[in-house]
C-alpha cells in the first residue's frame, strides 16, 4: 500500500537527509522546516535585522510589525478570540517555568497541584519543584489500561484543596489524545486554574482554547514545523492578572527608580529582553504555510500513516506496544532485546527514531522498563519512509535475537 505525501517537496531538508541515506522518524522530538519558514528568515536578516518595539527607525518599526503580526497569527491558530494573550517564551518548557514560578504566590501550603502519571518532565518538574518551595501537595492522576487519564480516579483526586490542574494534551510517549474536556470541568468545579501542555497536540489538527476552556496552554514552535528556541503562552485575561513576572529586564518597564519599578501588562510585562525575533517571525511564516494546507486531507494522511506503523509493529512477533496509541506516534519495546542495542542498530542503517524515556521517566518506570523506542511520524513522512524501517528492523532484530 503506497501513502505518498504530497508537502514532502516543501521541505528541503527531507531531500537532503535522503542524499545522507537517512530515514527521519522522530518528529515527536522536532520536526524539519519548510521551505517558507526558510524564506522568512532568509529575508529578515538580508534586508536588515532589528530589535523592536524600542526603536523608532524604520528596520525596527518593520521587525516589530512582522513580529506582531505572528502574535495575531498564534493567536488566530489558537482562535484565542478576545479572551485571552498570546505571550512568546523561549519553548514550552520555558513556558511551564514561568507559570510555575509565576504563580506562585498564589498557592498556601497544603494546596494541592494535579498533574498526570504519563507528564513530560517539563509538565513535571517545575510544579515539583514549586511543591518543594510551597509546601504543596503534588497529586499524581493514573492512567487506565489505554493509556488514557483515569477519569474515575480523577474524579476523587481533584477535589476542594486542587489549586491547579496541569495535563498534556497528547502524550509524547502514549500517542493519545487525553480526556481534557472532563478533566477541565472537575477542575473548574473547584475554581482551579488549567494548564495544558499542547506541545505534541498542537501540531495535530487545529484547536479552539476559546471552546477547551482552559486557563493556559503552552507550546514549542520546533515541534510545529517552526524555529527552534521559541514557545508560546496563551493565557486568559482573567488568569493573567494573577500572574507575575519571573524575569526582569528590558521592554518589560512602564517605570524604573533605583529602588522600585513598575511593569506593563501582558505580553510585554512577561518578554524581558530581546525576544527571539527572527523566530518569531518565522513561525508566522510556518503558521502562513500550515493555513494554507488541506486540514483534512492532512489529517488523513496521518491516520493512514500511523495505521500503516502500527499494522507493521502488530505483524512482528515480540513487539509489545506503550498503550494504545491514536496518532503521530508508537512507542515500543522488544521482548529479550535492550532499546539502546536496537535504537544503534537501526541508526547504522540510517534510521532516526528515539530511544530511551522521552523525557517521561517516572512513566517507563511505571511500566518497569528504561526506556523504550519511538517512532514518531509527521506530514512530510511516506510509506517508503516506514517500509526502510521495517527493513531495517527486521535486520536488526535478527542480529539481536
Amino acid at each position: 500500500m503506497m501513502i505518498p505525501s504530497p508537502w514532502r517537496a516543501d521541505f528541503p531538508a527531507i531531500a537532503a537527509l535522503q542524499r545522507q541515506d537517512q530515514t527521519y522518524l522522530d518528529n515527536a522530538a522536532t520536526t524539519q522546516k519548510p521551505q517558507a519558514l526558510l524564506d522568512a528568515l532568509a529575508h529578515y536578516y538580508a534586508n536588515g535585522a532589528a530589535n523592536v518595539h524600542r526603536a523608532q527607525h524604520l528596520p525596527g518599526a518593520h521587525a516589530t510589525q512582522a513580529f506582531e503580526n505572528s502574535r495575531s497569527k498564534v493567536a488566530q491558530w489558537l482562535n484565542t478570540g478576545d479572551c485571552g494573550q498570546i505571550i512568546f517564551t523561549h519553548g514550552a518548557t520555558s513556558a511551564l517555568n514561568l507559570l510555575a514560578y509565576g504563580l506562585e504566590h498564589v498557592f498556601n501550603p497544603g494546596d494541592e497541584i494535579v498533574i498526570s502519571a504519563l507528564e513530560h518532565h517539563a509538565n513535571l518538574l517545575p510544579w515539583q519543584q514549586l511543591a518543594h518551595r510551597r509546601g504543596l501537595k503534588l497529586v499524581i492522576l493514573p492512567l487506565d489500561a489505554d493509556g488514557l487519564i483515569d477519569l474515575e480516579a480523577a474524579a476523587h483526586l481533584i477535589g476542594p484543596r486542587t489549586r491547579l490542574l496541569a495535563v498534556s494534551q497528547l502524550s509524547n510517549v502514549l500517542g493519545a489524545w487525553q480526556p481534557l474536556p472532563a478533566l477541565l470541568a472537575m477542575a473548574k468545579a473547584h475554581n482551579a486554574l488549567t494548564v495544558v501542555d499542547g506541545a505534541q497536540g498542537v501540531v495535530h489538527g487545529r484547536h479552539d482554547v476559546q471552546a477547551l476552556g482552559c486557563d493556559f496552554y503552552v507550546f514549542s514552535s520546533h515541534k510545529l514545523y517552526g524555529p527552534d528556541g521559541l514557545g508560546a503562552l496563551f493565557g486568559r485575561h482573567e488568569a493573567l492578572e494573577q500572574l507575575r513576572p519571573w524575569q526582569f529586564g528590558g521592554e518589560m518597564v512602564l517605570d524604573a527608580n533605583y529602588h522600585d519599578a513598575r511593569f506593563r501588562p501582558a505580553p510585554l510585562g512577561f518578554e524581558a529582553g530581546t525576544p527571539p525575533i527572527s523566530s518569531v517571525i518565522g513561525l508566522g511564516a510556518t503558521l502562513d504555510y500550515l493555513a494554507g494546507l488541506d486540514q483534512d486531507a492532512v489529517s488523513a494522511h496521518e491516520a493512514a500513516l500511523h495505521d500503516y506503523l502500527l499494522k507493521g509493529l502488530e505483524a512482528r512477533n515480540g513487539i509489545r506496544l506503550l498503550g494504545k496509541p491514536q496518532l503521530a506516534l508508537a512507542s515500543f519495546v522488544v521482548e529479550g532485546v535492550h532499546n539502546a542495542d536496537l535504537a544503534h542498530l537501526l541508526t547504522e542503517q540510517g534510521i532516526a527514531v528515539r530511544a530511551g524515556h522521552h523525557c517521561a521517566m517516572p512513566l517507563l518506570k511505571s511500566f518497569e522498563l528504561a526506556g523504550a523506542i519511538r517512532v514518531s511520524l509527521a506530514l512530510y513522512n511516506d510509506s517508503e519512509d516506514l517500509e526502510r524501517f521495517f527493513e531495517a528492523l527486521d535486520q536488526a532484530l535478527e542480529l539481536l535475537r
